[in-house]
């Protein structure tokens, strides 16, 4: 699973990335400084991990992960090809969520491609190119359908007038994610078409460092403009996240963290939101040898839980014996809990829960 990060050029998207990923992409004054998409494998920071380490002082600990794609700036005309547009859109469709970054911060000395700070037209400038390849996508699709419903089959039918919804949606310059279609219909209609403004988005508003805390008027348009699209907001002064990663010592980033007003990094609140945006949630396994935060999907069942550790534990599954993180906090061990009678064994229909503590007992 990976979100990628897209808007215009020099918005900041190589420069949050570099923040996220600590991998060094190129990051210069001018358009298409990015021509293959960077890609970064970035922990997600997780409090309850580091209070797991100091009950079960283990040999290792291992995070979450997330990837993050630093995919090219667009440009008006990219759905046409303009810029490396097709390159770009396809780079786009291979990421299962989108990280959008608006420029809004004004600085003289930081070109930007439309002359001046509008982070709504730049937010339409994209979702317009969006928009467009998806009713490509779309138009082709509903001649195929229209073929096939012209005979009278019922299920062609159905699925030429959800076609047709989406096709006047995009014509109205609505994101497909915004369209009221029930959840059945989806899964059968639109998500097999991977359509692009169809994933689920977040949009970062790359702001200066007097911003950080408390936005600006250039943040509450951009909170406006999406109050619709049930999308999340991050604020993030990305320029001065990049200075805070260069810093090695922890108390030198708390400093400064606390200099500008903030509690954390805004790159924490970011990469758990993607986390989020991904459908993803964590549960952990605990013992001497290591304690790991383990990616599951939000809904996933104990026997699935098992099967990202190792498809044999979900061909296995035999039964699930878990523990509520804050229980095991409480108590201290996993012994202590079990005492307490606070250890519950579940079986193949449990569905697990963020945070959960699980040991799997499996037979192949």
């Amino acid at each position: 699973m990976k979100a990628g990060i897209v808007g215009l050029p020099n918005v900041g998207k190589s420069t949050l990335f570099n923040c996220l990923s600590n991998a060094k992409a190129q990051s210069a004054n001018y358009p298409f400084c990015t021509i293959e998409p960077n890609v970064g494998v970035v922990n997600v920071p997780d409090e309850r991990l580091s209070k797991l380490e100091e009950l079960v002082k283990p040999e290792r600990v291992v995070p979450a992960t997330v990837e993050i794609v630093d995919i090219a700036g667009l440009v008006k005309g990219a759905s046409k090809g303009e810029g490396l547009g097709n390159q770009f859109l396809g780079n786009i469709r291979e990421t299962d969520a989108i990280i959008h970054v608006l420029r809004c911060f004004d600085n003289d000395n930081i070109v930007h491609v439309d002359g001046s700070v509008d982070p709504i037209r730049d937010k339409e400038t994209i979702d317009i190119e969006l928009q467009l390849k998806d009713l490509e996508t779309t138009d082709k699709k509903l001649e195929k359908v229209k073929r096939a419903s012209r005979t009278g089959n019922k299920e062609a039918q159905a699925e030429e007038a959800v076609l047709l919804k989406i096709k006047s949606s995009l014509e109205a310059g609505i994101s497909i994610r915004a369209i009221d279609i029930d959840e059945d219909t989806r899964e059968e209609y639109v998500k097999p078409l991977q359509f692009i403004t169809d994933k689920p988005v977040m949009y970062v508003c790359n702001v200066d460092e007097g911003a950080a805390v408390n936005g600006n008027e250039y943040v509450t348009k951009v909170r406006e403009a999406v109050k619709e699209e049930n999308a999340e907001v991050v604020v993030l002064a990305v320029g001065t996240e990049a200075d805070i990663t260069e810093l090695d010592d922890y108390e030198e980033r708390q400093m400064f963290l606390a200099d500008i007003g903030l509690e954390e990094p805004g790159s924490a609140v970011l990469i758990r939101g993607a986390y989020k945006l991904l459908n993803q949630q964590t549960y952990f396994t605990a013992g001497v040898k290591e304690v790991r935060a383990w990616t599951v999907n939000i809904g996933a069942t104990g026997p699935q839980a098992a099967g990202v550790i190792h498809t044999d534990f979900e061909k296995g599954f035999i039964r699930a014996e878990v523990i509520q993180y804050e229980d095991f906090v409480t108590y201290g061990s996993e012994s202590k809990v079990r005492e307490a009678g606070k250890l519950a064994v579940q079986g193949k229909e449990y569905i697990v829960k963020d945070g959960d503590v699980m040991h799997f007992l499996f037979n192949v």
